[in-house]
C-alpha cells in the first residue's frame, strides 16, 4: 500500500499542488487539530478542500482521530516541550484511541497526510504511518517534501 505525507509550510501553493497531483495522491488525509487558522492560508481548510478538487481532482477529508490532543501539542509547541516526551504521549494516545481498528488499510491508499509541518522527522503525521506500519505491516511511505 502506497502512503504519502506532505507539510503546507515553506511551500509555494504551486510546490504544494504540483507534488501532490504528480505523486498520485487521490485523497488527502488532513491531520492537522486545528485546520482552519487565517494562518493556513492556502491550506485553511475550506479553501484547501476547493483547491485540492479543481487543481488537481484529490478529495479532502479532515481526520482529527489521527492529530494529538490540545494539551499534548501546547505542551510541546507553546511551552518548549521536549520531542521525545511529545513523541511518547502521541504513540500512547494512538494507542488507546486504537486507530488501527477506526481506519481500514484501504482508506490510506493513495492517501496524504497532510499537517504543517515541513519536514516529517518532527511532525506527528510521520509517528501515525510508522504506529500503523507496525500494527498492520505493509505500507510504503513517500514524504512530499
Amino acid at each position: 500500500m502506497e502512503t504519502f505525507t506532505i507539510g503546507f509550510t515553506k511551500k509555494s501553493a504551486e510546490t504544494f499542488f504540483t507534488k501532490l497531483r504528480e505523486s498520485g495522491v487521490k485523497r488527502l488525509l488532513d491531520v492537522r487539530l486545528n485546520n482552519s487558522s487565517q494562518l493556513s492560508g492556502f491550506a485553511k481548510r475550506d479553501d484547501l478542500r476547493f483547491f485540492l478538487k479543481s487543481i488537481a481532482g484529490i478529495e479532502y477529508e479532515h481526520v482529527p482521530e489521527l492529530a494529538p490532543t490540545k494539551d499534548i501539542l501546547d505542551a510541546y509547541k507553546k511551552h518548549g516541550g521536549n520531542w521525545d516526551v511529545y513523541e511518547a504521549e502521541f504513540m500512547e494516545l494512538m494507542t488507546k484511541r486504537n486507530i488501527e481498528t477506526q481506519f481500514r488499510q484501504e482508506e490510506f491508499q493513495s492517501s496524504c497526510l497532510l499537517c504543517s509541518e515541513h519536514l516529517p522527522k518532527l511532525c506527528h503525521r510521520r509517528l501515525v504511518l510508522e504506529y500503523l506500519q507496525e500494527k498492520w505491516g505493509d505500507i510504503s511511505v513517500s514524504h512530499l517534501v
